[in-house]
């Protein structure tokens, strides 16, 4: 058996029943072999990163111990995406959902897959993915910057726009 890692997830989305979408998304993370959630932040509405003429989305952070490998789990998340019903669009355009591997234990990723970089290549920009972070995983270390998520968000711009919308829609 493989050995298993912690890792954080950032989901979010605008378009539809938001939250729906959000909490079918963990769902279906949850019961992929090899993943179990441990934690799930709160929901919190954002304002839109990139493209801003769009509506506003929901965002959240969830922790989950796993036994799949980097480009394992960026597959999960691309078929749960898929299956949750995201379509392909335009770069930071509006989206059904969206699933980032934010961290993923200690490990440093480079991959010529562009969406396979760990830490999250934008990671320290994004208030909208420390701040529900923070919440679940406010001492983890962002490898590679050797900084811990709750100082990364002390020093992002953006916070006055991320409000707290609900619980979280997943228990654990």
């Amino acid at each position: 058996m493989a050995e298993s890692v912690v890792t954080y997830l950032g989901l979010g989305g605008n378009l539809a029943d938001r939250l729906a979408a959000l909490t079918e998304a963990l769902a279906l993370l949850d019961s992929t072999p090899g993943m179990r959630i441990l934690s799930c932040s709160s929901v919190y509405e954002t304002e839109p990163w990139g493209v801003v003429d769009q509506p506003a989305f929901l965002n959240l952070a969830a922790g989950f111990e796993t036994t799949l490998s980097p480009s394992e789990l960026l597959a999960v998340c691309k078929q749960v995406e898929s299956q949750v019903g995201r379509t392909e669009s335009y770069r930071w355009g509006p989206r059904l959902i969206d699933v980032d591997i934010l961290l993923y234990g200690d490990a440093v990723v480079s991959s010529t897959q562009p969406d396979l970089q760990i830490p999250h290549a934008r990671l320290a920009e994004r208030a909208f993915a420390l701040v529900p972070l923070a919440e679940i995983a406010p001492d983890a270390v962002v490898p590679r910057l050797g900084k811990q998520v709750l100082q990364m968000l002390s020093k992002v711009d953006g916070n006055e726009g991320i409000v707290r919308w609900g619980d979280a829609p997943f228990s654990t």
